[in-house]
């Protein structure tokens, strides 16, 4: 059996068993993704891109595509309930990938819809969302991506209009829950208009001792002078495979921000690709991430410079404990004629025991010459003179290690825009392992 055989067996169920709607644009987008996916083949180690992250528990189950109804009511409460933030927010929930009206709450702006399911597109014949889609599909996408895309069923669909400021964040809070060991391929398609502004957060949620697999892929458009404050809390439970893609596309005098929370799920790995394609574009890439046991979690991203006069801020920081592995990667990559470039990259983190492992690279690939670009990663421990500074202070060591854990990660959490998630986080990080416990 090939690594893509088990892939491949659930593709023809689904089909045979007519599982997902398919008007034949759909069929057709469906089969040509499978093909790329088999073409490619699942990534090794061997494969640069994937040389710190072994995929072969993904081999272990043949995930299968749950149906729309294949839940307990109680389970999915219980994990909504401890995903919600704040009650004012929009919620949208996705039960094994499928949008739940249940569980969800939404306000419409100017009685224009600004969410739909993507399986309503579908049903829909919405031929701007096919071809947004058919847009995206290319043979450099990568093996995950083309999975997502044969397996495409529903997602969120967010499009701001233009002129438009949401008055309270869009919460999208994706929960796996079942019996079996499942896959859920979540497909986002965002879009914020010409001097809009939108905040958007993800959580992703598991029931516990669930063997599942989630792969999501994410599309961003933002027009000119729209901004979008992106938060995601990857928060599945420990048996979980969690992969996501996030593309993102920048159109001149527009802010993208992202602050990435890792904290779940026995492998994880989140993959950010941004394209500056205007001037006076800024870009912000945050994120946190702490694998403790034996997790491991790989963090991606490429910011593009397409073009002149443009800014990227990216700070990552990782706080890895016990026997975990933690990979990080950033690129920015600058092209010949995106002069007055100001690109800054920094990778940190903290050890907290000494079978804890961290992989970093950061890149910069400029082929301008007059711009300001600078990529550093550090990599160190508690530091003893602090640690012994509160425990002189009749701090217990666990309760003064925490404090520093606390103010290593403050600045990445502290420069949230919206209080429930950094009241959130803050929790977490003050929780008695530092684990998803809501």
């Amino acid at each position: 059996m090939t690594e893509t055989s088990l892939f491949q067996q659930e593709y023809v169920r689904i089909r045979e068993q007519q599982l997902i709607e398919t008007p034949q644009w759909a069929e057709t987008f469906r089969q040509e993704a499978m093909n790329r996916f088999l073409t490619k083949g699942l990534p090794t180690t061997k494969d640069e891109e994937w040389r710190f992250t072994n995929i072969t528990p993904l081999l272990r189950h043949p995930f299968r595509l749950p149906g729309y109804d294949s839940v307990s009511d109680s389970e999915v409460k219980g994990l909504v309930d401890q995903a919600v933030l704040n009650d004012q927010y929009d919620l949208h929930v996705f039960v094994n990938g499928w949008y739940s009206e249940r569980w969800s709450r939404s306000a419409e702006v100017d009685s224009a819809p600004v969410f739909v399911s993507l399986a309503e597109s579908i049903r829909g014949k919405n031929d701007s969302v096919g071809q947004r889609l058919i847009d995206r599909a290319t043979d450099q996408e990568s093996a995950f991506v083309s999975l997502n895309s044969a397996f495409l069923g529903d997602g969120a669909c967010i499009q701001i209009p233009e002129n438009t400021k949401l008055s309270r964040p869009i919460h999208l809070v994706f929960v796996s829950t079942a019996d079996e060991p499942i896959a859920s391929y979540p497909r986002n398609l965002i879009s914020v208009g010409r001097n809009s502004e939108a905040s958007i957060i993800e959580t992703h949620v598991g029931s516990v001792d669930r063997d599942y697999f989630s792969n999501s892929v994410t599309d961003v458009v933002l027009g000119e002078s729209a901004e979008l404050q992106h938060h995601k809390l990857q928060q599945e439970q420990t048996n979980a495979l969690h992969v996501a893609t996030m593309r993102v596309h920048q159109r001149a005098n527009s802010s993208f921000q992202s602050h990435y929370f890792a904290l779940g799920g026995s492998l994880s790995r989140n993959e950010i690709e941004c394209v500056l394609n205007g001037e006076e574009i800024e870009c912000t890439l945050n994120g946190l991430y702490m694998p403790s046991g034996k997790q491991l979690m790989d963090c991606r991203t490429k910011i593009d410079h397409a073009q002149p006069n443009c800014r990227s801020y990216e700070l990552y920081k990782g706080i890895l404990d016990d026997q975990a592995k933690g990979v990080f990667n950033g690129k920015i990559y600058v092209h010949p004629h995106a002069q007055k470039t100001n690109a800054m990259q920094s990778n940190q983190a903290i050890l907290l025991s000494d079978d804890a492992i961290i992989d970093t690279k950061p890149q910069l690939e400029i082929y301008a010459d007059d711009v300001r670009c600078t990529h550093g990663a550090t990599v160190g421990e508690l530091d003893e003179e602090s640690l012994y500074y509160l425990r002189s202070r009749g701090i217990p060591r666990e309760l003064a290690r925490k404090i520093l854990i606390f103010a290593f990660a403050n600045d990445v959490v502290q420069g949230l825009s919206e209080p429930a998630v950094r009241k959130r986080l803050e929790s977490l990080l003050l929780s008695d392992h530092g684990l998803p416990v809501l």
